[in-house]
């Protein structure tokens, strides 16, 4: 510890919380520090028992501070509490009346078994080990050792996170206040000058965006972004629309042709092209079975029955995966989640991609809606005829928790915000980053998860079906099935300088779609967070610009608060997103016809997402399947004879499964149905399709089309080998 901060501890101490204070005055640590004399300690002790009613009354009127932190998600209560241990005056502001977002409000299943949990520690750590002492305090076993960095799970009651979460803050000395909505910014220059919020105007020195949703970085100018970048933006190859679920065998549309309710569309876009849409908003539901401490689950009001008619063909056509994630936790509770695997879960799809544009008001009718469809869903599981009995069955002895969240009718007061505006800052981490290059020379933090997203559309389609998109199914290392360990720069939640000299955003932090997808984990968001509350402290005392702050100074005070910067040592195995180069249709033996030879009519997309592929890269039909697409072969094969026929494509459900293609060879004439959902034969890039029958001395004919085809025809490369 350094001797100034000794000092703008003590005055912090005195200012903001007598009893960190007197603690403070009776460690022989800060006296040595400091070398204050021990009449000095003595009357400043007797000073803070006289004024420590009077301190705490000031501070729900304070309006001013080193550092103001807007938010108090994880990443924002971390960054409030460690710029604080850094000596500054804090200020942490909270929009609604709940502190700690999704780890105070139902999110007890900590995400980090899947992570490098030896790269989560400071306050992570801290925190954990904390709500462990919480439980043996009151000698009851501990749910959880947090000195043991595996893979068990992390559980534990939404009360006691609260509880350490405030004893945390209060300890620090931050002044948290509630309610305090974000109206306005005022600025000079580049520079934040204070907030204007709807009960009170604040001013600081730096601010940190502790929001989910980038609201103070969006107010302050800062550039931004929403929803998910195409493929070729940042070369990823996770961008643009993803299919990795079944396509459902039942109609999305009623009699007259329109979407069913809670069909969010009829055509999801080009593949390969980004959108404004973000991944599913749910809530962490505290739930319970025992009888003693059950409240029955809310009949929603106004529940109408249609509004479920496409689960319910869903389940008609034998869908099993309907319904929601349950997490065992202490207490006898469960943490329920929406289910990424399931096809229908608590998650509402489509119904937060305007929840960072709305308003107040907005945002509370947004939060009331994804309400009344849990509570419809779990009433649709709980009394429709259509529901098997071994589903009604897991889902009807569950109750909301007496004992939790009694403010709020003991339902989760926190909304599943799981992305939301991203910053356009200094450095924009991408799937690269998480895969390829997670080394970088100025970390604040190392972050871990799996790459990871819940659906964006359930898609109708016209031919018939319907299908989740946007799901990523976890990208993760092997053994352990762990994420990739990579750094989090600094440059990272930096604006640019000329939009703002003051700010930090550590949760709508400057990424991709597939890097959120990564990054939106709350332990990532709390080792970040603590990394911007030292920035920031420093930024206060040294009186410059975030993006002048010397990295060195900054790594000195972070390893001080005990974060770990340098990656592990891990054998990173290569995944299918690290794809492999390219296969040289020239070295291949036999007849090889690229999609390059092809002569091409209608409409094709040319791509490379998705690897291999021969030769420069694949066409597809964009889906069309209209008949009007066509790609032509004419080639003379070296010697007649029998030829086994192999196509090459990348088998995927959204793939087309009856492509037409004809064969003409002299008095040969064959007619092939291709199925490109069925999967290639493991580690080979082509799968045969048939035999066909060609003359030496006369043009050879081979034609596909998309003809009466659903699902995309891919096109990338035929072989012939002649049989012996």
């Amino acid at each position: 510890m350094r001797k100034p901060f000794c000092f703008l501890l003590l005055r912090k101490a005195f200012l903001a919380d007598p009893r960190l204070a007197a603690d403070l005055l009776r460690s022989q640590e800060i006296f040595k520090m400091a070398r204050i004399p021990l009449v000095f300690l003595l009357a400043c002790f007797l000073w803070v028992g006289s004024h420590a009613k009077d301190s705490h009354k000031s501070n729900a009127d304070k309006t001013n501070a080193d550092v103001i932190v807007y938010g108090s998600t994880p990443g924002g209560f971390c960054a409030a509490i460690a710029a604080a241990r850094e000596g500054a005056s804090v200020i942490l502001l909270e929009p609604t009346n709940h502190v700690g977002g999704l780890s105070t409000g139902g999110l007890s299943h900590c995400d980090s078994n899947q992570m490098v949990r030896s790269t989560l520690m400071g306050l992570f750590d801290e925190w954990h080990q904390r709500v462990v002492k919480d439980y043996t305090d009151r000698s009851m076993k501990a749910p959880y050792n947090p000195a043991k960095k595996n893979g068990s799970r992390w559980t534990f009651e939404p009360h006691v996170a609260m509880r350490v979460t405030m004893q945390m803050l209060d300890e620090a000395g931050v002044t948290v206040l509630t309610e305090r909505y974000l109206k306005s910014v005022t600025k000079d220059g580049p520079r934040i000058t204070s907030l204007v919020t709807s009960n009170g105007t604040f001013t600081a020195r730096v601010f940190v965006d502790g929001s989910y949703e980038g609201d103070l970085m969006a107010a302050a100018g800062v550039d931004w972004t929403i929803g998910r970048e195409g493929r070729a933006e940042y070369g990823e190859s996770l961008a643009g629309k993803q299919y990795p679920k079944q396509k459902m065998a039942i109609n999305g549309f009623n009699d007259e042709g329109k979407l069913l309710p809670l069909i969010t569309a009829d055509d999801a876009g080009a593949v390969e092209v980004g959108d404004k849409k973000i991944m599913t908003y749910s809530f962490r539901l505290c739930l319970t079975t025992n009888a003693k401490n059950r409240i029955p689950i809310p009949k929603p009001a106004n529940y109408d029955p249609a509004r479920f008619e496409i689960v319910r063909r869903a389940f008609k056509a034998g869908e099993k995966r309907i319904g929601f994630d349950l997490y065992p936790l202490p207490g006898n509770k469960l943490d329920g989640n929406n289910a990424i695997g399931a096809q229908f879960s608590i998650g509402l799809v489509g119904g937060g991609n305007d929840w960072h544009s709305a308003d107040e008001a907005g945002r509370k009718k947004i939060w009331e809606e994804h309400k009344q469809f849990t509570l419809e869903f779990i009433h649709f599981l709980l009394t429709d005829p259509v529901v098997p009995v071994a589903t009604r069955n897991r889902y009807a002895k569950l109750g909301l928790c007496k004992d939790e969240f009694a403010n709020y009718d003991h339902f989760s007061p926190a909304l599943y915000v799981r992305e939301s505006r991203r910053m356009k800052g200094l450095y924009v981490i991408s799937q690269k980053d998480i895969l390829k290059e997670p080394r970088k020379d100025d970390p604040i933090a190392i972050s871990s998860f799996p790459i990871d997203s819940h659906d964006v559309q359930r898609v109708a389609q016209k031919g018939g079906g319907v299908i989740n998109e946007g799901t990523i199914f976890p990208v993760r290392r092997k053994q352990p099935k762990l994420g990739y360990a990579y750094h989090v720069p600094y440059r990272a939640i930096l604006p640019e300088l000329k939009q703002c000299d003051n700010l930090l955003v550590p949760i709508a932090l400057s990424c991709t779609h597939v890097a959120i997808s990564s990054l939106r984990i709350e332990g990532a968001w709390m080792v970040i967070g603590q990394g911007a509350g030292v920035a920031a402290a420093l930024v206060a005392e040294q009186d410059v610009a975030v993006q002048k702050l010397e990295y060195a100074t900054l790594r000195e005070r972070l390893l001080a608060q005990k974060q770990v910067l340098d990656l592990p040592d891990v054998i990173v195995e290569p995944t299918a997103t690290v794809p492999p180069s390219p296969i040289n249709p020239k070295k291949l033996p036999g007849i090889v016809l690229d999609d390059a030879d092809a002569k091409l009519s209608g409409h094709w997309a040319h791509s490379t997402n998705f690897k291999p592929f021969v030769g420069s890269g694949y066409a597809h039909d964009e889906r069309k399947g209209d008949g009007k697409s066509s790609a032509t072969f004419r080639f003379k094969a070296p010697k007649s004879g029998r030829y086994q026929l192999l196509m090459a494509y990348s088998a995927h459900e959204t793939r087309a499964s009856k492509i037409p293609l004809t064969i003409t060879s002299g008095r040969n004439d064959k007619k092939i149905v291709v199925d490109q959902t069925a999967p290639l034969p493991t580690g080979k890039t082509f799968r045969p399709i048939g035999t066909v029958d060609l003359e030496s001395k006369v043009e050879t004919v081979i034609k596909i089309t998309n003809e009466g085809t659903t699902g995309f025809v891919i096109l990338d490369a035929l072989q012939l080998i002649p049989i012996q």
